[in-house]
This record gives C-alpha cells, structure tokens and sequence, in this order.
C-alpha cells in the first residue's frame, strides 16, 4: 500500500543573524517568527511578504531563549546578561526588563493564557513572574546544578524542567513543590517539553537520546538513539503524532511517535542545529543552527486525508504490551543516509537527504481492535462524513487507546499484587511451620 506521507521540503533561508541561532518561535497565526541568537539580538520576520526582518536590540549578552505569548501581542527573551525581557513585537520593539536571576538564563515559556512566564537559569533556579505586572512571583528550587529549560504543561497546572543534574522535574504550580523526578544517570536533558495533550515529556539528551516519559504512569514509554551527538531541542506536532530534533549532529530527525520510529533525517544546516518549532497549525516548521541560518520548512508529511488520520489512531487501539519494553529504537532498520552533506548557502530542497519509510499498520490480535476496524471499514463505504462527525471519530479512537493502554497497565499491576500476595501467604506458612517446630 502507498503511503499518503509526503517529504517535507525546504521553503527559504532566512540570513541576518551574524552568530548561532538560539532560538525560533511561530507566533500564533504562523505568518510571524521570531530568533534568537548569540549574536545579542532578536530578529522578527514577516513569512508572507519578502520584507526586511526587524531586528531588536536591548541585552547586552547573547540570547538564549524565545518565544511569542499566546495572543502574540508580547514577545519574551532570556540572555546570558541574566535578565528576561518582554517585548513588544512592533517595529519600535519597546522592551521591559526583569531582574531576579543571578547567573545566564537558559530559557523562558509563556502559561497557556499568557498571564505567566517561567524562566530557567545557570543559578540552579526556576522563576514565575507575572506578564501583566511584570514582576516576580515565586521561586523552584531542587535542582542541584544549571537549570536548562523549564516548560509549562498545556493546561498551566504544571512545569517540566531539566537540569544538568541529570534529573527532569514535574512540578505543581498551584502548591509549588515538585511533585516528580526523573533520573537519567547516562547524560542530562539540554530541552524538555510537554506533548499537545500534557499526557508526556520528552527530553532532548546531551547523550545523544530522545526519550518519551508517561507523567501519569511515572513510566518511560520510547527511547530513541537515532542521533550521533547530543539532541539540543524537541518539537511535537500540535497533532501529538510527530515529534521534531535538532541535533549536534547537524540533522533534523522527524519521529513517527504512534509508529515509534524515525520517518526523516533532514540536512541543510553546515553544522550544530540548535532550535527546531512547528508553527501553531503544524503546516510548518523552523531551525535554527550554528551556522547563523534559519530555515524554514513546510510539514508535507502531516497532509494526510480524513481515511489515513483514521487508519493511524486505528493503530493506536491495539492492546499489546505498552511501547516502553524495547529501550532502541526504530524497531525496524530505516533507510535515510545519515552522512553529513556540505551544503551551500542557497540550500534548495533538492539538498534534503530523507527517505520516508513505509508506514506499515501493526497486526492485530485482539477481538476489541477487529471489531473497531470493521466500523471504520464500512464507514469508509459510504461517502460524505461531515468533519464534526469525523472529529469526533478521531476523539473515540482516541479515548480507546488511551483506555486499552490503561487496562493494558492495571493487567500488569494486578499480576504484581497477585504474585506478592502469594509470596507473603508463602512466607507467612513457612514461618508457621518453622515456629510449630521450635515449639
């Protein structure tokens, strides 16, 4: 069967930073971008119209960190000068300034209604300040050692931070304590980020591995070794289904998550990619590297007809073991070139070296699954689904999967609980007997 993924390509290349891209970020609408680079500035361009990007100056060292609040009305920054800026994303690019930390801030994430923003920092802290009376609100302090990124979970009730400590952090926001840890002792995270539905993390490894983790379940789901350096960012699809890389290695990987494989490897950068962002919609994507170049790329990969979404959440229904046994992944050998390509500066999508991999359904073998494929199969027949009716479909297959992946788990526990009781029963006759004996 053919698959319906289509490559992504390269749309244009953005020049005018004068050193590494730190950081790229879509404002809500997706005609906007904003970077940032080592070079001090922050540059704003216009997608649409070929115009000349505006360029913000105000931190006196390199920034770090960006990102547009929700409504795209501000823009926020963090820089090795140790403060967070918030801007406004005009062409006089009036900014204010927040002090609190004393070290480089790594990063800064706005709270889904934009009336918060969490900042990370080299002191070993996480802040919380308030957007509309721009001041500082509470502290979080665990981490042992830099704090590289801190992100806010969907909902706003969360934050996931990394730190070179080696450990990721879950906190609550409502009673500011962390309330999750997890350890990784072969490296730390450079990045973390919430999945669209604030279900997962996944952390980008200074070990050269991505690696998703259940927060409900405290559990690693997949673990990827598709890189050969340190992963320095993460993007997932606003659909859940894709999750983006940059990489060290001077690629771009693209992850079929429901698959639990690679489907891409894209080059173009000469050099470290830093900062990689889908657009709001998901119809494209930016990266910024080393190199000082952005470029920016259309998705192609996600346009996929109402029969093709259906048949991947299908798959999504299956109730065998949780996809978190297998610790390497792709499962099955991909097929991309992985040797770095010199690149010229005008990179055309004739420079990309990527191979879709054929996306195969996985074999079914229980009654629930067959019998949610078959409905799905005569609907196919008739013609003429409304999008709601369609939506709501997706919704249902969604909730399956999340309810067999659950029942999958409490299986699971329940045969644990079942076989300690057994072992205490046991025990407990032994020392029955054994006290009968001494008796």
């Amino acid at each position: 069967m053919a698959s319906a993924l289509e490559d992504p390509a390269l749309i244009r290349t953005l020049r005018g930073h004068r050193a590494a891209v730190t950081g790229v970020a879509f404002n809500a609408d997706g005609a906007g971008l904003a970077t940032s680079s080592l070079d001090r500035f922050l540059m704003v361009w216009k997608l649409k119209a070929q115009c000349r990007a505006y360029k913000f100056i105000g931190h006196a060292e390199a920034v770090t960190s960006i990102q547009f609040s929700p409504d795209g009305q501000l823009l926020a920054s963090a820089s090795q000068d140790r403060t967070v800026r918030l801007w406004i994303p005009c062409i006089h690019g009036e900014s204010s300034v927040l002090k609190g930390h004393t070290a480089s801030v790594r990063c800064v994430n706005f709270s889904h209604d934009g009336h918060f923003l969490v900042s990370a920092s080299n002191d070993k802290s996480i802040k919380i300040w308030s957007v509309r009376h721009q001041r500082l609100l509470f502290s979080l302090f665990q981490h042992t050692h830099w704090v590289c990124c801190a992100k806010y979970s969907p909902d706003g009730r969360l934050i996931a931070s990394c730190s070179e400590d080696k450990s990721v952090k879950i906190w609550d926001t409502r009673n500011k304590t962390c309330i999750d840890s997890f350890l990784d002792y072969e490296g730390f995270a450079n990045f973390v980020d919430f999945n669209p539905s604030g279900t997962c993390i996944a952390s980008a490894g200074s070990n050269h591995t991505v690696k998703l983790w259940d927060i409900r379940m405290k559990k690693l789901l997949q673990h990827y070794q598709v890189h050969r350096a340190g992963v320095n960012c993460v993007s997932f699809h606003p659909s859940g289904n894709y999750l983006i890389t940059a990489s060290t290695d001077g690629t771009l990987k693209i992850l079929d998550l429901l698959e639990g494989r690679l489907i891409y490897t894209l080059h173009g950068h000469k050099g470290p990619v830093l900062s990689v962002a889908f657009s709001k919609g998901g119809e494209k994507f930016a990266s910024g590297g080393a190199d000082a170049q952005v470029l920016l790329w259309k998705t192609n990969f996600d346009s996929l007809d109402y029969k093709e979404v259906l048949k991947h959440h299908i798959r999504r229904t299956h109730i065998d073991d949780p996809p978190h046994l297998l610790d390497i992944y792709p499962r099955s050998p991909h097929l991309h070139d992985e040797k770095l390509q010199s690149v010229e500066d005008d990179v055309s999508s004739e420079d990309l070296q990527h191979s879709p991999a054929s996306v195969l359904p996985r074999s079914s073998k229980r009654k629930t699954e067959n019998e949610v494929r078959s409905a799905v199969h005569d609907m196919d027949k008739q013609t003429g689904i409304s999008p709601s009716l369609g939506n709501a479909l997706e919704q249902i297959v969604g909730q399956l999967d999340v309810l067999t992946l659950t029942i999958s788990i409490l299986e699971q526990r329940l045969t644990l609980t079942e076989d300690k009781l057994k072992e205490c029963l046991e025990n407990q006759q032994q020392m029955l007997l054994q006290g009968r004996r001494e008796e």
